[in-house]
């Protein structure tokens, strides 16, 4: 009987978090890794997941304010040291913590003089109040202030819209992401053929969620979306029909420089999405909301643009030029004129 040696690969992926701390109540980090991975794979896994974290996991803030003593969004009232604008973007910065869907209402009924905090905050059981010491108001005199407050729970950054005011009511800008930033680096080793790749992936969160469950959420969304794919028939799917298919070249964000000056006002700079820059998730999402997806929309922007986005930062426009010019040796122009 003549037996044949087959050799059988053992390679199994695997992850571990290799650091974990916790800088506060609202900062939450973690570092993991993927491996073994071939080569090509750890940015293919890399740069979806840095987008997903970053725009596709659920969050819940505070969205509305309303109490009958505010006239308007930049009033003062006498025995409070806040304005209303301040104590709106000390609203904003609440962070909280839910599995709730929809809306849910909760309220602030203080009597001064003192200090109003989150833990003043009257929530349903469903919500809760991840640092109960974040400030909100001072009330410097004997008077009562009672707010009222819309929570709500979804993804990505919604910025409040001018002329939004309901019956007394304010909208505050909404931060539903619990991951405040998330990086992605790659270690390879190995010669020739048999190169390999480890994935390490940098979480941080505002404390509502752990490094781990998001990037377990992360996972899940993403498997989520390309669950259809899984479900297609044969049949539903037209391989013959050609004409409105295009042909794009393979182009990653560490390709050579010389490739992208060429073709850089061409379909090279279409295929690099911004998500691929390391923005911050603050800016990347303003950028998002601004119809600013690729490296192109980005390059038919001037400075002047950029600070026309609302929220948007002098420091904000610094980090883009200076990624621009270190990865691509690129700059905006301060006006189009």
């Amino acid at each position: 009987m003549l037996r044949e040696e087959v050799t059988v690969s053992t390679r199994k992926v695997q992850w571990k978090c290799v650091e974990s701390k916790v800088d506060s109540k609202r900062l939450y980090y973690g570092r993991f890794i993927l491996s073994p991975l071939m080569k090509g794979q750890a940015d293919t896994i890399g740069i979806a997941m840095r987008r997903v974290l970053l725009g596709e996991i659920d969050g819940t803030c505070i969205t509305r304010a309303k109490s009958e003593k505010i006239p308007h969004e930049y009033s003062t009232i006498v025995g409070i040291e806040e304005s209303v604008h301040e104590i709106l973007m000390n609203l904003k910065e609440i962070v909280l913590r839910s599995n709730l869907y929809g809306t849910r209402d909760a309220s602030i009924c203080v009597r001064g003089p003192g200090y109003v905090t989150a833990h003043d905050i009257i929530s349903p059981p469903s919500v809760e109040i991840i640092d109960t010491t974040q400030h909100i108001a001072n009330l410097t005199e004997p008077i009562d202030l009672c707010i009222r407050l819309q929570i709500e729970r979804n993804r990505g950054y919604r910025m409040k819209t001018p002329n939004n005011a309901q019956d007394g009511s304010y909208p505050i800008d909404a931060v539903f992401m619990p991951v405040r930033n998330a990086n992605h680096s790659i270690h390879s080793y190995g010669n020739g053929n048999e190169k390999q790749e480890i994935l390490f992936l940098e979480i941080w969160t505002n404390g509502s969620l752990t490094p781990k469950e998001a990037l377990r959420e992360a996972s899940r969304n993403l498997i989520d979306l390309f669950i259809p794919f899984l479900h297609a028939e044969e049949q539903d799917i037209n391989l013959e029909d050609n004409k409105n298919r295009i042909t794009l070249p393979f182009f990653t964000f560490h390709d050579s420089l010389t490739k992208l000056r060429k073709n850089k006002k061409k379909i090279a700079v279409k295929c690099i999405f911004i998500d691929q820059s390391e923005l911050p998730s603050r800016t990347y999402n303003c950028l998002k909301k601004s119809n600013i997806h690729t490296l192109l929309d980005l390059l038919n922007k001037s400075q002047e643009d950029l600070m026309k986005i609302e929220h948007f930062r002098i420091k904000d426009v610094k980090e883009i030029l200076g990624i621009l010019h270190k990865h691509f040796e690129m700059n905006l122009p301060k006006s189009k004129f």
